[in-house]
């Protein structure tokens, strides 16, 4: 047995946690370092991201947002693409919605505003994909390259725009003007008050339909087949009668589009106004949770409220604990990426060792 060999289990739950493991252990030496206790700084970060409701409340709210990243770099994925550009793909939708709310918050109801905001975000950040997508396909240019160039194209674009178009007369913030209350994400505080007043909105539950959805479509739909075949192997796909070409463009712009939506819990959900730099990292974020999901919606689920928790724990630890900066965080989540993406493999040769040993 070899690594290409492991089961299912193993693939997609011993290895994961393994990295992570390490991961978290080399954090812990970090922590060790810098003249704090590794078990009482867990202990702080456990209690502000999970066991505290109003904490755990942020946490999901921040995983909301990481859902959607996570998603959108995961089916870009399944076709064999490496999608690095949510990051623009997000801050391009986030100008969908907000030209969509500033056009319209003074006419419709919120029943009918919140959905078309939603399609713009959704529409706008397929649109911004859909150029790499394009290159890929039919010109070669590799979407990695592409998307990176997109993502800086896109910040130079929004500053652009909210500088010079969308700051109310008068004002000095760089941003729009504040949303109507029509266009304001519910709260789900309303139904459950012990998550406190934080930002928790519906959009999380958006983001649970959306992880059905995914893997309904991927596993489920003769277009998941097609997409996986085109992701496992282009010229067998090729000579089975799928269109490369299409399947790459299509798969891009929906990818875009769950970037895109990732705009809506952040700007209706939270500021209700667009602002920059309002990302704030998520696009980059969402190809740490693709891989350390393994692409599985339950896997992705995890890993978006690991990250939340992280954001969450690390922000209130960093107060508690002055001698651990906040900078510590982004330390650890780049030894999440290392270890579960450019490392995945560290443990297969050893676990498929063991699983051979045992089974002989």
């Amino acid at each position: 047995m070899n690594q290409t060999d492991l089961p299912r289990w193993a693939t997609a739950f011993a290895l994961p946690l393994l990295n992570l493991l390490s991961a978290l252990l080399v954090a812990a030496g970090v922590i060790y370092l810098l003249g704090e206790s590794p078990v009482e700084s867990l202990g702080i970060l456990l209690n502000s991201a999970v066991f505290n409701p109003e904490g755990l409340g942020y946490t999901l709210f921040y995983a909301a947002t990481f859902i959607f990243t996570g998603l959108s770099v995961s089916i870009a994925m399944q076709a064999g693409l490496f999608n690095i550009g949510s990051e623009g793909q997000m801050y391009i939708g986030g100008l969908g919605l907000t030209l969509v709310v500033l056009t319209l918050d003074a006419s419709l109801p919120g029943w009918a505003l919140i959905p078309l905001a939603m399609l713009g975000s959704a529409a706008f950040g397929a649109a911004w994909a859909f150029l790499p997508g394009y290159l890929q396909a039919k010109r070669g240019s590799h979407v990695v390259v592409t998307t990176i160039m997109f993502n800086f194209i896109a910040a130079s674009l929004m500053n652009y725009l909210i500088v010079s178009f969308l700051i109310p007369a008068g004002e000095q913030n760089t941003a729009s003007r504040v949303f109507a209350a029509s266009a304001w994400l519910p709260k789900l505080n309303g139904i459950l008050p012990v998550l406190g007043e934080t930002p928790l909105n519906i959009s999380f539950i958006l983001a649970l339909l959306a992880l059905v959805i995914y893997g309904i479509a991927v596993w489920r739909t003769t277009w998941g087949y097609q997409l996986r075949a085109t992701g496992l192997n282009q010229h067998a796909a090729h000579y089975a009668g799928i269109s490369i070409s299409k399947t790459i463009i299509v798969t891009m712009m929906i990818s875009g589009a769950l970037a895109g939506l990732a705009a809506v819990n952040s700007v209706m959900g939270s500021t209700h106004y667009l602002n920059l730099n309002f990302p704030a990292g998520a696009g980059f974020i969402g190809i740490a949770i693709a891989l350390m999901g393994r692409q599985h919606p339950v896997g992705i689920l995890l890993s978006a409220i690991l990250f939340g928790a992280l954001i969450q724990g690390g922000f209130d630890l960093s107060l508690e604990k002055p001698n651990i900066p906040p900078e510590t965080f982004i330390f650890i989540q780049g030894l999440i990426i290392l270890f579960c993406g450019a490392m995945e493999n560290l443990y297969a040769p050893a676990l498929s060792a063991l699983l051979k040993r045992k089974s002989s």
